[in-house]
């Protein structure tokens, strides 16, 4: 049941992406042509200052999501009651403190956006704000469902209200040049959308909507106030390492170069929710994994994840350093680009965070939170003071490369001894022989790629589309051809017959664990 609710999420998640990028491309499109690059920069800058004050979230919904995964697996809907309860009630908290944080920002935000010439900045930074804040009124009913694992009924809802969206988005840049109604659109049906997947939890789930009666155990609320207080840091820590690059780019480069930077982190950000659809609903399963099953199905599960992990990130990798910039020179034109080297970096962050999904998954839902706590704030003070030193002194490329030794110092090893020790037991050196492995056959196939891609000079969308097709077909033939004797390999080649609905073979020892 397990793999049949991931293949379910994982389809609906991907046919969701497939036509938001399409849209995004088109909508990306005209609102460069009609609005231009200092409106983009807006746009970046104000989403990476509003994921500041989420913090204030402090890691409750994550918190809550884990304690809800032992009741509704063994359906204590007692729990689940005053879990649910709490969720609500500490979410309408936040989007108070989210919104007295949004509003105390106003008076600064001349001083932060210095020097463009983007009219009505504040009440663009307010439907921000509100944007921001309304998901808080009702997404807790949302992650109920995901806990249950029925996230592809999020997935396929918030499909079609981005298909609605974008859609009139493009319409009304395209019509009026209208950014203020641009963003009210996205406004009023990201919140229809949330009101109507809470009309369909409640109806799923009768008891959500039953009076609750008594109190939370002790032993279950200390278990929560503990790991929020451990959430928040690690939070702290991950927006210092993830959220400031924008602002970063705009006070030491320019708000033209966060435009810049903004088309390609759009593209790579493409990249990482297709892969993220897969781990996403998969995080779930793990959460119903880890709960109820042996050390050694949890591991054969890890690898399992792993093998896929590298896979879809090193090939994507792969693609994103060949075809992107010669995608954007015909897309926008060459004034749009930024240096190889910029590229380059951005493609190791990318692969290096994706490899460690699998790990960090486990770990989380593990419960997992109180150990690394001031590992994400060593991690930013480590990026953050290399990134302020190098864009000084080379630009850019500087604030990435601090980003990257501020991951490869810290959670590159403690995530890993963590999960090896807690959850494992197992020795460590396991773990980097694996990895150690995967990298030097991405590096391989990379090489291999790169050299017979650059035989094809892409100077039209078909000709790019033959190099990229060139660079997908020779990694994944040297995957196959190492892979292919692998447990892991036949695990996720049982997995893909049961989706195709051609479950012929029979498994081993490993695969009795997929059909759960």
């Amino acid at each position: 049941m397990r793999v049949k609710n991931s293949i379910i999420n994982i389809t609906a998640g991907i046919g969701n992406q497939l036509v938001i990028t399409l849209l995004s491309f088109a909508s990306r499109t005209v609102f460069i042509n009609r609005l231009g690059i200092e409106y983009l920069g807006v746009n970046g800058l104000f989403t990476n200052i509003l994921s500041m004050l989420t913090l204030a979230e402090a890691g409750i919904g994550t918190s809550i999501m884990y304690s809800l995964y032992k009741p509704v697996a063994e359906n204590d809907y007692e729990k689940i009651g005053r879990l649910m309860r709490l969720y609500r009630r500490a979410y309408l908290v936040i989007a108070l403190v989210v919104t007295l944080l949004g509003l105390s920002v106003l008076p600064f935000l001349n001083v932060i956006v210095k020097d463009h010439s983007v009219e009505h900045l504040h009440l663009i930074y307010l439907i921000f704000l509100l944007n921001t804040v309304t998901p808080y009124f009702f997404s807790y009913k949302n992650s109920f469902l995901s806990v249950n694992q029925k996230n592809y009924i999020v997935t396929v809802a918030f499909s079609v209200t981005s298909i609605i969206s974008t859609s009139l988005k493009i319409g009304i840049l395209y019509y009026t040049s209208n950014y203020i109604l641009f963003l009210i659109v996205d406004s009023v049906l990201t919140v229809t959308t949330s009101i109507l997947l809470t009309v369909v939890a409640n109806r799923k789930y009768p008891y959500l909507k039953q009076k609750v009666i008594g109190r939370l155990d002790a032993g279950t609320r200390n278990g929560i106030v503990k790991n929020v207080k451990a959430i928040i840091i690690q939070n702290i820590g991950s927006y210092l390492v993830l959220e400031t690059e924008s602002i970063l780019i705009s006070t030491f480069v320019s708000l033209k170069a966060v435009g810049l930077y903004s088309n390609y982190k759009m593209l790579i950000d493409i990249a990482r929710t297709f892969i993220n659809q897969v781990f996403i609903n998969l995080y779930h399963s793990v959460g119903n994994l880890v709960s109820s099953e042996s050390t050694e199905k949890v591991y054969s599960v890890y690898k399992v994840m792993l093998l896929l992990s590298f896979w879809l990130y090193s090939l994507l990798a792969t693609l994103l350093y060949i075809v992107l910039a010669p995608f954007i020179t015909l897309w926008i034109g060459e004034k749009f680009l930024m240096s190889s080297g910029v590229l380059a970096i951005l493609v190791l962050l990318f692969f290096e965070r994706g490899m460690r999904n699998p790990i960090t998954t486990v770990k989380t839902t593990a419960g997992i939170f109180q150990e690394d706590r001031y590992v994400p704030l060593a991690q930013a003070a480590v990026g953050l003071g290399i990134s302020i030193i190098l864009v000084r002194q080379i630009g850019i490329a500087g604030v990435f490369i601090g980003s990257l030794v501020g991951a490869l110092a810290m959670p590159f090893w403690t995530t890993p001894y963590l999960v090896y020790k807690k959850v494992f037991h197992r020795p460590l050196s396991e773990h980097y022989r694996l990895y150690a492995y995967f990298t030097i056959i991405g590096v391989g196939a990379f090489f291999a790629a790169y050299s017979a891609s650059g035989l094809i000079h892409a100077n039209s969308f078909p000709l790019l589309l033959v190099k990229g097709a060139v660079a997908f077909i020779i990694v994944n033939l040297i995957y196959v051809l190492l892979f292919h004797r692998r447990d892991e390999f036949a695990y996720l080649q049982g997995i893909a017959k049961t989706l195709l609905g051609k479950v012929t073979v029979r498994f081993g020892p490993l695969k009795k664990t997929e059909v759960d």
